[in-house]
């Protein structure tokens, strides 16, 4: 069964990062639509799984390609913007990040020192603050 389906999906396009952000808005506008039962929003989630499996099943590698490189490049704000707070998010188990006072550089000061005096490393203001 699975050699079979290697060679079907041989010389097609497959799954890339707009198949998935496709298939993902049609899994939550589903769960949406069970609590407000709207015929737009079931239109909605049929036509957006099968444009999502069109691109998927697509012999057409190269347009495909091209509709994934537009997306890419018209969320790259957003994707990067979420990338950096998860980066935060993550540091701040161990750091806590602040703010210089007059230039607004972030600063990564370990956890668990007491108050210390830091200096800011792009305008050498210094400034205290509990770590």
């Amino acid at each position: 069964m699975r050699e079979r389906m290697i060679n079907f999906m041989r010389g097609r396009y497959g799954i890339d990062q707009l198949g998935t952000f496709l298939a993902g808005c049609s899994l939550f506008l589903m769960v949406i639509n069970i609590f407000i039962k709207s015929s737009i929003i079931t239109l909605i989630v049929f036509g957006l799984l099968i444009y999502s499996y069109f691109r998927m099943f697509s012999r057409n590698i190269i347009k495909r390609s091209d509709e994934n490189t537009l997306y890419l490049k018209r969320t790259f704000k957003i994707r990067t913007r979420f990338r950096k707070e998860k980066g935060y998010m993550r540091l701040r188990k161990t750091h806590h990040i602040y703010h210089c006072p007059s230039c607004r550089q972030k600063i990564k000061i370990p956890r668990g020192k007491g108050k210390i005096s830091i200096t800011c490393p792009k305008c050498s203001k210094e400034f205290v603050r509990k770590s």
